[in-house]
Order: C-alpha cells, then structure tokens, then sequence
C-alpha cells in the first residue's frame, strides 16, 4: 500500500531518492507501459522552458507553481490540485518564477497514446452514452485544456506516483488501470467544456443544456433538484442518470463543482474572499472555506496569494 497520499510528500520522497542532474525540469522516468510516467523537478527560477507533447500529455502539479504560456497568448498559472493536457504535436512555454533549491517546483507527466484515447472513448460512448442531440464522445483536439480536480481525481493521481515512488510490484497495473480512469475523467471534463459553450450559445439545445444554463445562472442561490428536473422534464432518476452519464457525478456534486471553479476564477480575478463566497451561493465563510480547501487542497486565502 502507499505510505502517504498527499502529492507533496510524494514530490519530497522522490526527490530523496532522485539525485538531480540538472537544476531546471530534471526528469525521472518511472515507467513506460501503455503510458509513461515521469516526474519533473526545477531548482531555481526560469523563463520560457519549452515542453513539446509526442502524444497526448498529461501535466499535474505536485509542489510550487508554473506559468503556462500556450499559442494565441494563452497564459495561466499553474498550481497544485490543477492539471493541464496538452495536444499531440502542440507545445507550451514554462515559466518558474517561485522554485529554488529549497522550495523546488515538480510537476508529473503521463505520456498517454491515441490508441489508450480511442479505447476509453469507445467504452464511455458503449456504456455512458450521451444524448443523442449532443452527439457521441470523442477526443477533442484543443491545443491545451485546463483541469481543476475534483477530490477522486487527485486521489487517482496520488495513487499512480504513489505505487513507483514506494515500487510496489504492482505498479504497472496500478498505471493502467489508473490512466484508462484518469482518460475517462478528461473526456468528462472536456463534455463539460462542451455543455457550458452550448448553454452560453443555445441553452435550449436539448433538456440536459437546458439544466447546465439553469445551473450556471443560479450559482449563488439555493438549487433545488425538483426544479432542474422539471425544466428538463425528466424524472429524478433519469437527471441523475443523465448527469452520471455526462459528467460522472449526480446533480448536487456538480453543483458544487461548479461553484467552487467559479469561486477560483472570482479569486483570481481579485475578488475579496468573503464577496466570492456570497457570489457562489455559500452562506457562511468558514463553511466555503472548508469545501475549497478539501477541493483543492488550500485554502481560498492561500490559493489568492498563489495566483
């Protein structure tokens, strides 16, 4: 079993055991199977740092932060309990304004092959089919999606650096199933992407985009499920199935996913805490508080501080 969960304290027994070789993205192969696995580790402060994706790459923050830079002046902060996915054949451009050799950066990769990508969109699409009028699932080809984790998700990736940073001998199986997970967790995400962009541009689409716009207009006030399910006129159990189906989570999770992305973007963009948490539907700070930091592993004053 894995000693310690927390990706940090994996990021610190790796590096115990990883001598570096050089200061600036010093990279640890764990694994090649069906996907690879390596950690990079930076040591002091850098600008623009090239990382070019062979096939599909998976990026996810264990300690400090990075700044993204992608085509059409994409930029963003990197941190922890967030993952970015990087197209085949696309690169990004990284900056480590905060690493030094006593807080250094690390950031894991998983290399995961179009063949893994067909496979778990031919499984979601045999058995989490979505509605018809939204059509099948399929990989999308954006140059870079950005990813807020849900708690299931970090345990996911816990669990995979954990099983070779201890060398457990089942390791490799532990990456594969665990990567064909973590794929289907992307896919989820990027329908997600998808809906929002329909109930911006045309919530009446189909009964399911009809509820998302619902949703995205009443995040700071009480949502009842009833009421979602009369708007798309559908039983409970056929909402629940609909949203498990699309999204991998009931209604009220969402919800609550949902607010919490929100409450990262107003904290980014310089809204006070207190006024984020009204904004999102919470009535009681402390309350947000907790929900955020078991989100995202921080609290909003220390997520604020970072971005």
């Amino acid at each position: 079993m894995t000693k310690t969960t927390s990706l940090t304290s994996l990021a610190n027994r790796h590096r115990r055991t990883a001598a570096p070789r050089q200061l600036i993205e010093n990279r640890t192969v764990y694994a090649s199977h069906n996907a690879e696995l390596s950690i990079y580790d930076t040591y002091e402060a850098a600008e623009r740092v090239r990382l070019d994706a062979g096939e599909v790459l998976y990026c996810g923050m264990m300690t400090g932060r990075k700044v993204m830079h992608g085509r059409n002046g994409y930029s963003r902060g990197f941190l922890p309990h967030e993952s970015f996915v990087i197209a085949p054949g696309e690169y990004v451009e990284i900056d480590f304004p905060d690493a030094s050799e006593e807080t250094p950066t690390s950031c894991l990769t998983l290399e995961i092959s179009r063949d893994t990508l067909r496979t778990v969109c031919d499984k979601l699409n045999q058995r989490s089919a979505r509605p018809a009028e939204i059509g099948e699932w399929k990989p999308d080809e954006s140059h870079l999606l950005h990813l807020l984790h849900t708690d299931a998700t970090q345990h996911l990736l816990e669990r995979i650096v954990g099983s070779f940073v201890d060398a457990e001998e089942d390791r490799d199986l532990v990456l594969e199933f665990g990567v064909n997970e973590l794929v289907a967790r992307m896919f989820r995400q990027q329908g997600r992407g998808f809906l929002l962009q329909c109930a911006q541009e045309n919530p009446t689409q189909s009964a399911l985009v009809n509820v998302i716009s619902h949703v995205e207009q009443c995040l700071a006030e009480t949502i009842d499920i009833d009421q979602l399910a009369r708007i798309a006129c559908m039983s409970r159990s056929k909402l629940y199935q609909q949203f498990k189906h699309c999204f991998g989570c009931g209604p009220m999770e969402y919800i609550q996913q949902r607010r919490l992305e929100k409450a990262c973007n107003l904290i980014r963009n310089g809204k006070t805490i207190t006024q984020t948490c009204y904004d999102v539907g919470y009535s009681n700070p402390s309350h947000f508080s907790r929900r955020f930091h078991q989100q995202y592993g921080m609290s909003p004053r220390e997520y604020a501080a970072r971005s």
